[in-house]
């Protein structure tokens, strides 16, 4: 959803409300060229507010603090005139004077830090930069919620922050980005927890959970939200425009059984664990009904099943999309009218606006439909403090810009984009160099000294970044640089010149890779080469060098890099893909050795050919010449599967439990009858109730030795095996990570819970979980163990 408007021009086929943001050309500008000036602090005002001492709405109900929000909404709406209704169902919502109601923009960013990508952001004057976090992608390399959910919680402040000094018009953030990275080529997929459902439904409850002002991962949603976050964009969304093919026409074929444990999973943990308060639906139209008008996803699941506590978001001008290039609805009365009854409460656009009252005049939309939305806006707000009187004297009054890209944020930028990187190969120990023994480095790369390369997409300005350059130049005192290709695109190459500099320095690291040009919202790639000259380029300086160079990739998406494998004289790669503000001082302490990698790719990475396939495929398992997607069905060869990442070190596993069969369970035998399916084989999870699958929980523990040579962090990823991965079942699926820093020589105990009824259960075609009867499988690294349920 929402544009990025600094990497290109969103029009839509139906509409003129164009998302650009007229500062980001001054931002670029102060960003690249006068970063002396980014925190430069100036208050730049309050928030308006209702409920003061002076508002006309004092001692009416909706003011009481000590009513429920949803009652204190339903008093307001109850008073408001059905235009003044009207005019709360888009982004930008006006105010209503007479009830001292002030606007609101309700679309803001946060994907990786506070961006200035929506409406309702300033950093054009006063505090001028927020601290940007590593994109999502990178950070989800790290397997680690406590990062997530920490980064979340500074993001959340910061945007609080923003909003008492009034550079802020809103508090609702349209982010995180939990749809499933499904295809290599997807621009978008740097915005992603990554393939795998199990991650993105951790990433998005623990960001949700930090993003909404929990004290902890753990705990539930405080009184009042530091900010509202969103989960984007429901469901089967994962294409931007390939091969001709748009995202605002797309009519994606998806399976029950894929919905079910693919695309869902992430958005039912973002409000059933995360307690998100709003979900967003995407522009795909999926098994013939747009998102943003299927009442069954709307309101009987994320409502009804689900249970969210808050409102429903359309992606930008999807309303009008629908009724303009998806011809869903013949007129726009119609269209408005589908989406408000199918629980759509807010426009990113004005279209509801602009035809809810002729919707209502024409008998095809109720007063009640349009109240029930503004009720869901409204108590929103009321949970964010705003109709609670001057926010300066609530739980979050006394956050300011003081607050904004502080130590312990920084340190935290700094802590994502090292716990993010991934070492790919390391033949004969290239890594990590010896400070103090390389006396000359030559550093060539277009990404090599590019802030906006360190950014992804959905940024803010950073506070305090630093380049790849920048971070080598503190470890080596003779560095050279030479950028080697104009740009990402690298149709002109200075190859001549690179070599030279090669040959004659002791050390070359080459900083290739993507940029927003190849991949990006609303743009896909056809190929998962690196682009232009860029392997021409990096062959040649190699076959130039005097020592096996060090390739650093700078990407959201996965490349196709075996040219780089094979070759002895590459002799190191590290991802490292788009990694925040301290990014070029995280490659740098990797590079020397005072950060030992630890992180693991989050996605599969597939070779060239896999592009064969059509990207409008939205089958998930493999079937006849299909190979399937992700690493769960994927059947083809890959470049490095997923959960893929070396060490400086050496680690061994082993996998035990407390006894023997603890999946054997007599209260499951005793319910037995009544959970088995048909065919006798399995038994159904909903007939096995919530009592005794938490019965059926148990303790599983990785014993993990660090066998040297140095300290460092491990991530153990367990997965399930079943015996064999027919009538759909995955290939393995992860059930669980954790991690530890270790020193060289020690051991450590990881403590995984499992559940058997959420992790050794599959979903069947028609949408149903089961629990196969007889042998699944605990697996980590190599080691495996054997867990026999029910047989």
């Amino acid at each position: 959803m929402d544009d990025n408007a600094s990497i290109r021009h969103h029009t839509t086929p139906s509409s003129t409300y164009h998302r650009r943001n007229p500062v980001m050309a001054a931002h670029v500008s102060v960003l690249l060229l006068v970063p002396a000036l980014l925190m430069r602090v100036a208050v730049a005002g309050a928030p308006p507010f209702s409920c003061g001492p002076s508002s006309p709405s004092k001692g009416l109900p909706f003011c009481n603090m000590k009513l429920p929000a949803s009652q204190r909404a339903a008093d307001l709406v109850s008073r408001m005139t059905p235009a003044e209704k009207a005019s709360q169902l888009g982004d930008i919502a006006n105010g209503v004077p007479r009830l001292g109601v002030p606007s609101y923009k309700w679309w803001n960013e946060a994907l990786h830090g506070v961006a200035i990508s929506g409406k309702g952001i300033h950093m054009n004057q006063g505090v001028r930069s927020a601290t940007s976090f590593p994109q999502v992608l990178h950070t989800a390399a790290s397997f680690n919620d406590n990062l997530w959910f920490r980064i979340g919680q500074a993001t959340g402040k910061e945007a609080r922050a923003f909003y008492n000094i009034g550079q802020a018009e809103g508090l609702t953030m349209w982010s995180p980005n939990v749809n499933i990275f499904r295809d290599p080529r997807w621009g978008r997929g740097q915005e992603t927890p990554g393939e795998d459902p199990a991650v993105a439904s951790r990433y998005g409850a623990a960001f949700v959970r930090g993003l909404q002002g929990s004290s902890s991962n753990t705990k539930s949603v405080p009184p009042v939200l530091q900010t509202s976050a969103c989960c984007k964009h429901a469901t089967a969304y994962d294409l931007e425009d390939w091969k001709g093919v748009s995202r605002y026409s797309f009519k994606a074929t998806v399976t029950i059984q894929d919905l079910a444990d693919t695309f869902n999973p992430p958005f039912r943990s973002c409000v059933v664990d995360g307690k998100a308060s709003c979900v967003m639906c995407a522009y795909t139209i999926v098994n013939g009904v747009p998102s943003c008008a299927n009442g069954d996803l709307l309101t009987k699941t994320f409502r009804g099943s689900w249970g969210l506590d808050g409102y429903v978001a359309a992606d930008c001008d999807a309303v009008a999309i629908m009724r303009n290039s998806q011809f869903y609805r013949p007129t726009a009365e119609d269209t408005v009218a589908a989406t408000l009854k199918a629980g759509l409460d807010i426009d990113c656009g004005p279209y509801i606006q602009q035809y809810a009252m002729a919707a209502i005049q024409k008998g095809k939309l109720t007063q009640q439909d349009v109240d029930k939305a503004v009720k869901n806006l409204l108590t929103t707000r009321m949970r964010l403090g705003h109709f609670d009187g001057d926010p300066k004297t609530n739980v979050y009054g006394n956050l300011g810009a003081g607050h904004i890209c502080t130590a312990e944020h920084k340190n935290l930028a700094l802590e994502a984009a090292l716990d993010g990187i991934v070492l790919l190969k390391n033949s004969a120990g290239v890594l990590p160099l010896k400070r103090g023994t390389v006396n000359s480095a030559a550093v060539i790369g277009h990404n090599a000294n590019d802030v906006l390369a360190l950014l992804g997409n959905y940024w803010g300005p950073p506070c305090a970044p630093t380049t790849p350059l920048q971070g080598i130049q503190g470890y080596v005192k003779n560095v050279k640089f030479l950028a080697g290709c104009n740009k990402a695109a690298c149709n002109v190459a200075a190859t001549p010149q690179a070599t030279a500099l090669a040959s004659s320095s002791d050390a070359v690291i080459l900083f290739m890779g993507l940029s927003q040009e190849q991949e990006s919202e609303g743009k896909d790639r056809t190929t998962l080469l690196l682009p232009g000259n860029q392997q021409s380029l990096i062959n040649a300086v190699a076959n130039a060098a005097k020592r096996p160079v060090i390739l650093v990739l700078l990407t959201g998406g996965p490349v196709d890099i075996t040219f780089a494998q094979a070759n002895p004289k590459i002799g190191a790669i590290l991802w490292a893909g788009y990694p925040g503000q301290a990014g070029g001082l995280a490659i740098a302490k990797v590079l020397f050795g005072e950060k030992n990698p630890s992180g693991k790719l989050p996605n599969t990475w597939y070779p060239e050919e896999f592009t064969r396939i059509p990207m409008t495929d939205m089958r998930m398992r493999a079937a006849g010449s299909y190979p399937g997607r992700t690493y769960r069905f994927y059947n083809g060869k890959t470049i490095y599967k997923f959960g893929y990442g070396l060490s400086y070190s050496k680690f061994s596993h082993r996998v035990v439990t407390g006894r023997k069969n603890p999946a054997h369970n007599t209260s499951l035998l005793a319910a037995g009858l009544a959970a088995m399916t048909e065919d006798n084989l399995s038994y159904h999870v909903e007939h096995i109730g919530d009592v005794v699958c938490d019965q059926l929980k148990f303790l599983a523990v990785v014993k993990v030795q660090n066998h040297g040579p140095i300290d460092g962090k491990h991530t153990a990823l367990m997965f399930l095996r079943w015996p064999s991965a027919t009538d759909g079942r995955p290939t393995r699926q992860l059930i669980g990570f954790q991690s530890q820093h270790i020193k060289a020589g020690e051991k450590a105990n990881l403590r995984f819970e499992v559940s058997p009824c959420e992790h050794f259960s599959r979903v069947r075609q028609d949408g149903r979980k089961v629990i196969d009867k007889g042998s699944h499988f605990l697996k980590v690294g190599k080691h495996e163990l054997e867990i026999s349920f029910g047989a």
